[in-house]
């Protein structure tokens, strides 16, 4: 969804979509790219039933990419092509923004931020922040709303975290401890006891 956002967003700070957009337009389409290379690491290295799965989206991707720029270069003109390719950007920047929603819910649900690293809720409040600001200044609200949005959402994040900080790896400590007879922990192999070496060696009698 990111990849996707950022080239839409990428299309639509071109000059012939909306003016004075050039810096959405560089921005986004760098971040394209660097979207790009992660997708590519993951398709790489990633089990056969994900990589047909991540291939499938990919193609929605770019498919999707395809139709709004097709369809805004033959079909639309002026101010109907800015508000076709504006609200394309911004209903696709919605669902980047919201995609961390279930990572929130199982936040609440195990009271526990393992599955929410820091500094992606704090980069997500400080780039929608950002945009916000930027949209607002240019009166550009196909910026300002969904960033607006992702804001709010990056500030819910920050906020789950601050409450539930302490409760990181929580529920995996305990849950080791609870399974104490387990010989494998963290990787590494617990050595049996003294007496538990004792009592599989055969007796002095009995070597050959």
């Amino acid at each position: 969804m990111t990849l996707l956002n950022c080239l839409l967003s990428a299309w639509y700070g071109l000059p012939f979509v909306s003016k004075n957009n050039t810096l959405v337009t560089v921005i986004n389409g760098t971040g394209a790219g660097i979207e790009a290379i992660y997708v590519l690491i993951f398709i790489i290295y990633a089990p056969k039933k994900e990589k047909a799965k991540v291939l499938g989206l990919v193609t929605f991707v770019l498919a999707a990419f395809s139709t709004v720029a097709l369809v805004s270069v033959f079909a639309l003109h002026g101010k109907s092509r800015r508000y076709f390719c504006g609200f394309a950007a911004a209903i696709f920047s919605v669902i980047m923004y919201g995609s961390p929603l279930s990572i929130m819910r199982t936040v609440i649900k195990t009271k526990s931020v393992e599955f929410m690293p820091f500094f992606l809720s704090l980069f997500v409040f400080l780039c929608g922040t950002s945009w916000f600001i930027f949209g607002l200044l240019g009166n550009d609200p196909f910026v300002y709303v969904c960033n607006g949005f992702g804001s709010v959402l990056g500030a819910l994040q920050l906020i789950l975290y601050a409450i539930y900080r302490k409760n990181k790896g929580q529920k995996d400590e305990k849950a080791a401890a609870k399974d104490g007879g387990s010989t494998m922990e963290m990787g590494l192999v617990k050595r049996p006891d003294k007496a538990t070496v004792t009592a599989i060696q055969p007796p002095e009698n009995t070597r050959v």
